[in-house]
């Protein structure tokens, strides 16, 4: 390799900084087609770091407000007791969402085990899980039993009803107060589209829907899958009403550091349940080792605006980008951000493929592999998944998936900083060039 040994400044800071995108694969006419479609995105990046700003402060306050120690950063093992890092961890988690109580552990292993637990714990036989949002995301099928698998909701007698949004995305407020019904025990909101070309849900408008749910049954719990949209505004779900919110650490909360965890926040009483689901009856919360988990889980809890930032950069400036080249983006690029996920919608499945393809030659890890579809576990449909990540399946790292059936929409979220993502989107169009598949200028 090369080695430089000039002091680039200036224009020749410029000059410098195309030839390192010429050295990776980026050719002169992608290169400046990317650059103009960034020049038009610099109010929205200011905005995206105003945001980021008061999510960093609001975490800091957190912590200084839960008095985290460097004896918070220790861990444990066997049992767990007296685990003084995870439950000051979990404290600050309910002060950042500003609820009763959170649980953070490293033995929710993934996403949709967070939203298992968090309904499994809080249903009982005979009553109705509720959906006014539309089809969940794929891996909740089974879990619902939408899908027949072992150990779902419905063999334990709960059953399920959705009620689809509307063809412009708005809510079906006439269906949504007609499948409200004496057996109806929980709703579950979930904020972000998962493989669907719907808008995802601002705060505000999950708001809404939670204030119209609460005005016919105050008693049912509302629950949001917060999945991707954590630190993208600055309030949470759970500031306009949700009785719980449900995450993954291997997405925005973790901060790329997490390496494995989910976290329910929320009401105490459905906390609680949450724990003696994960663990015991009789043990909950009290029990469940942090081993050498707590480092990542607070510093990423600590980066985790910044990074959030960074990804809703690069998510504007795809959309910008696939927009400008006439393809159908969701969200469009110039509309307000609920969460990290873009959409772009190809028609075609060589395009899906070549766009993930893209994604992992950019990557610092595993760039040399080529993705295919394959039969993923939960999914009904063959899935292409590019992610050359620190963090096995982290998707707050940059990442690309879809599923290989119509309309053939990619969707892409993360990179841990917003200049990776801007080169990973370079790559895409790049990969698609190169195949013939986007023509034109280039």
């Amino acid at each position: 390799m090369k080695r430089e040994t000039k002091v680039h400044t200036g224009e020749g800071l410029q000059e410098a900084l195309r030839g390192q995108y010429l050295n990776l694969g980026i050719s002169k006419p992608v290169y400046a087609f990317g650059e103009e479609v960034l020049a038009q995105l610099k109010n929205r990046f200011a905005e995206i770091d105003a945001v980021a700003e008061y999510n960093q402060l609001k975490v800091v306050k957190a912590m200084q407000e839960a008095k985290v120690s460097e004896a918070c950063l220790y861990g444990t093992t066997g049992y767990g007791y007296n685990d003084l890092g995870r439950e000051t961890l979990e404290r600050v988690y309910a002060q950042v969402f500003h609820t009763e109580d959170a649980l953070v552990r490293p033995q929710i292993t993934c996403g949709t085990h967070a939203l298992a637990l968090a309904l499994m714990s809080n249903l009982r036989p005979g009553d109705e899980l509720l959906s006014p949002v539309g089809k969940p995301y794929d891996t909740l099928e089974e879990v619902i039993g939408m899908r027949p698998s072992r150990g779902s909701l419905r063999e334990y007698g709960i059953s399920y009803r959705q009620v689809d949004l509307l063809a412009d995305g708005g809510f079906d407020w006439p269906a949504i107060e007609a499948a409200l019904n004496a057996k109806t025990r929980l709703v579950t909101i979930q904020r972000s589209k998962g493989y669907q070309t719907r808008p995802t849900l601002s705060v505000e408008r999950i708001g809404e829907l939670i204030a119209f749910i609460r005005a016919r049954r105050p008693d049912v719990i509302c629950m949001v899958d917060n999945c991707y949209g954590e630190f993208v505004e600055t309030l949470e779900p759970s500031d306009v009403g949700a009785d719980m919110v449900v995450g993954s650490l291997i997405k925005n909360p973790g901060g790329g550091l997490a390496p494995i965890g989910g976290y329910i926040a929320g009401k105490k009483e459905c906390v609680e349940n949450a724990a003696f689901r994960l663990t015991s009856p009789g043990l909950g919360k009290e029990v469940g080792a942090s081993l050498t988990a707590l480092p990542a889980f607070y510093q990423g809890l600590f980066l985790a605006p910044t990074v959030t930032a960074g990804a809703l950069k690069g998510a504007v400036f795809a959309a910008s980008l696939y927009e400008k080249l006439g393809f159908d983006v969701i969200p469009g690029g110039s509309e307000r951000r609920h969460d990290i996920i873009q959409a772009v919608r190809f028609g075609n499945p060589d395009m899906v493929i070549a766009f993930c393809q893209g994604i992992q030659a950019a990557a610092p890890v595993d760039s040399f592999v080529t993705p295919q579809p394959w039969d993923m576990p939960g999914y009904d449909s063959p899935v292409i998944m590019a992610a050359g990540a620190f963090i096995s399946g982290s998707s707050i790292e940059l990442s690309a998936d879809g599923p290989m059936k119509p309309p053939y929409a990619v969707y892409f979220q993360g990179g841990l900083t917003w200049q990776h993502a801007k080169f990973g989107i370079l790559k895409t169009l790049q990969n698609l060039v190169e195949k013939g598949l986007v023509k034109g200028v280039f």
